[in-house]
């Protein structure tokens, strides 16, 4: 939540300009690296508070401020990870990204990988836990930096839509600001959750 406090809700336009964005930024970068930062909440109430705005292009800011910044911190972790596979002793870059990637989970990005190409890590990244499995079946796979970068482009440009578009929403619903961001937080959250619990009640169920 104190993650949050960084995008403002109400403020000057020339202080969220000024403060926002580059916050927006950082965050959304840090988040990419360093998975424990809600960024996809960020994107959204971001988005809420450029929709409640009169200033132009408020929206393309965001769209541009949060794409931007997903893809630099994907090609960086890429990077890393990369480096990681190529020493000896490993890094704790590529130490996390397999702790953030089960084996079953894995499997299935392997499988998918190798049918589907490039597809596959564009959708990686709208699937909530989608990111890191794809990434590391893609270092596994030993995809060139070049192959990586044509595939994630698209992929931040859709998750920022994406993103954006729940905001939008959330904002749309409330008159207040600061409603649009709680239900936008709430949105995300259950989009992120979703899947996990629909996968214990299969499990349950086949138990």
């Amino acid at each position: 939540m104190a993650a949050l406090a960084a995008v403002p809700v109400v403020a000057p336009d020339s202080t969220q300009q000024a403060i926002g964005y580059p916050s927006l930024f950082l965050l959304v970068l840090i988040g990419a690296l360093v998975p424990v930062v809600p960024t996809g909440a960020l994107v959204s109430s971001a988005a809420v508070v450029a929709f409640h705005r009169t200033a132009p292009f408020s929206m393309a800011l965001v769209f541009v401020t949060a794409s931007l910044a997903a893809f630099l911190g994907d090609v960086a972790l890429y990077w890393l990870g990369r480096r990681g596979m190529k020493s000896k002793n490993g890094s704790r870059w590529l130490e996390a990204i397999r702790a953030r990637a089960p084996e079953d989970r894995l499997a299935q990005a392997q499988h998918k990988l190798a049918d589907h190409g490039v597809a596959v890590l564009v959708l990686s990244r709208l699937m909530p836990a989608g990111r890191l499995p794809v990434m590391l079946a893609c270092l596994l796979a030993k995809w060139p930096m070049r192959r990586f970068v044509r595939g994630n482009l698209p992929a931040c440009l859709a998750w920022a839509v994406t993103y954006q578009l729940i905001g939008v929403l959330g904002g749309s619903l409330f008159e207040e600001p600061w409603e649009g961001v709680l239900a936008a937080i709430v949105l995300t959250v259950l989009i992120s959750v979703a899947p996990s619990v629909w996968r214990r009640v299969r499990g349950t169920t086949a138990g």
